[in-house]
């Protein structure tokens, strides 16, 4: 049966393109687990795939790098027709078709069954972005880091890894400090959970190698400027995890936070994460995320709003989490 897809291709001036077709079934990937693919969500690694930002490594492809839906077919020994599943990441929606189509077929080693009482919707809402601010979240907690340490500063606060670091860290009792460029956002941010809203411009330009001593922890998705000063303004034997590079992938510091505060920088890859980790992720999101603050991040967009909304996130103009309802 054919399907819808967003199709990213190079034509010969080299030059990318990215819009709906109707692909066949028979030109889905080989693997063990065909999936109907219910919900995908728009991430900044979609928008770069989509806007020519060097991320997809051949063509012509499907980007999106995450799915849920339910199983429809399958050759694995762990799931079933009707399982709920969620697959972040493993380069799909760079190097293999992904998320933006109506079916997916994959390696069932790379799927996540869905928690007790998470839907496939849920699941799309918390995304990539979501799983990687659990992630962050449970680097600090095996860093020791407890409501009782001090402040938790959140940068890049209204973005989608941001409003869900808030959203869990307060939940958890912390004071959460969150660093946006869109005052405009202070309100939404409130009432995710953030006790404090600052100007990310505090942060964004070049800075001292060490600062006053401001925050116990820290969850940065910006990365250069902004992650240096993070790090240069964290308490002694503090503990910051890096997961994105919005403002870039630089890092212009010195080593004057880690040998003169002990302060240790956590790197967070949600894309080869171990299945493990995965698991105690969503199983964690599942317990911990509140379902109505979760919904009041979440735009719903069809295939046909893609495109458009790929550019305005490149573009820092997208609050939360975008989902994709594909069959829309």
């Amino acid at each position: 049966m054919p399907f819808r897809a967003i199709r990213v291709t190079k034509d010969e001036q080299g030059q990318q393109h990215a819009g709906i077709e109707t692909v066949d079934e028979s030109a889905l990937a080989d693997g063990n687990v065909t999936v109907s693919v219910e919900y995908s969500t728009v991430n900044y690694k979609d928008g770069l795939a989509i806007g020519g930002g060097h991320i997809v490594k051949s063509f012509p492809l499907t980007p999106g790098i995450d799915f849920a839906g339910t199983v429809d077919a399958s050759d694995h020994p762990d799931f079933a027709p009707g399982d709920r599943v969620v697959l972040n990441g493993w380069g799909f929606g760079e190097k293999y078709d992904g998320g933006f189509a109506q079916k997916a077929r994959v390696d069932g080693d790379l799927l996540v069954r869905l928690p007790q009482g998470l839907t496939t919707r849920e699941a799309a809402a918390i995304g990539t972005a979501g799983y990687t601010a659990m992630l962050s979240v449970l680097a600090l907690e095996d860093a020791g880091v407890t409501k009782d340490s001090g402040e938790v500063l959140v940068t890049g606060a209204a973005g989608g890894v941001g409003s869900v670091a808030i959203t869990l860290l307060a939940r958890q009792g912390h004071h959460v400090i969150a660093s946006t460029g869109r005052q405009s956002e202070a309100d939404y941010l409130r009432g995710l959970g953030a006790a404090e809203i600052i100007d990310r411009a505090e942060l964004s330009s070049p800075g001292k190698p060490l600062a006053r001593e401001r925050w116990a922890a820290a969850v940065d998705s910006v990365g250069s400027h902004t992650l240096v000063n993070v790090l240069a303004a964290t308490r002694y034997g503090g503990t910051v995890t890096s997961c994105g590079l919005a403002q870039g992938m630089d890092l212009p510091g010195t080593v004057a936070p880690f040998i003169l505060r002990g302060v240790t920088l956590a790197g967070i890859d949600s894309v080869h994460a171990p299945m493990e980790r995965r698991i105690r992720a969503y199983e964690r999101l599942a317990e911990e995320l509140d379902a109505a603050k979760l919904a009041e991040m979440v735009t719903v967009i069809g295939l046909d709003s893609v495109v458009e909304v790929a550019g305005k996130i490149l573009e820092g103009q997208v609050r939360g989490r975008t989902i994709v309802d594909v069959n829309a």
